[in-house]
C-alpha cells in the first residue's frame, strides 16, 4: 500500500526506488522497540517484570524511548552522510536516477 504512493513519488522527484526501501526501513526499526505490535514487545515486558514485579508496558515504552531517539538520530545522519557521499544503495543502485 506504502509503495504504490512513495515509489512514484520518489521517481518524480529523480530519486531510485531502492531509497524507498532505505527510508521504509529506517522508520521500522526506529519504532519497533516502542511499538506493542513488536513481537518481541511482550517477552521484552516479561523480562522486565522478572526484575521489577510494578513494571508494564508503559515501563518498557518510557525505557526504550530515549533508545529509539538516538537511532532516529544516528540513522538521519548516517543516511545524509551516504546521500553527500554520492554511495550507492547497493549494486547498480545509485541514490539518484540518470536523466
Amino acid at each position: 500500500m506504502i509503495s504504490s504512493v512513495f515509489v512514484p513519488m520518489f521517481i518524480l522527484l529523480g530519486f531510485n526506488p531502492a531509497l524507498t526501501q532505505v527510508a521504509y526501513r529506517i522508520g521500522d526499526s526506529i519504532t519497533n522497540a516502542v511499538s506493542p505490535l513488536f513481537p518481541y514487545f511482550p517477552i521484552l515486558v516479561g523480562f522486565l517484570q522478572k526484575y521489577d514485579k510494578e513494571a508494564g508496558i508503559g515501563t518498557a515504552f518510557s525505557l526504550m524511548l530515549p533508545y529509539s531517539i538516538v537511532f532516529f538520530i544516528v540513522w538521519m545522519v548516517l543516511l545524509i552522510v551516504w546521500m553527500l557521499l554520492g554511495l550507492p544503495l547497493g549494486p547498480g543502485g545509485p541514490i539518484m536516477l540518470s536523466g
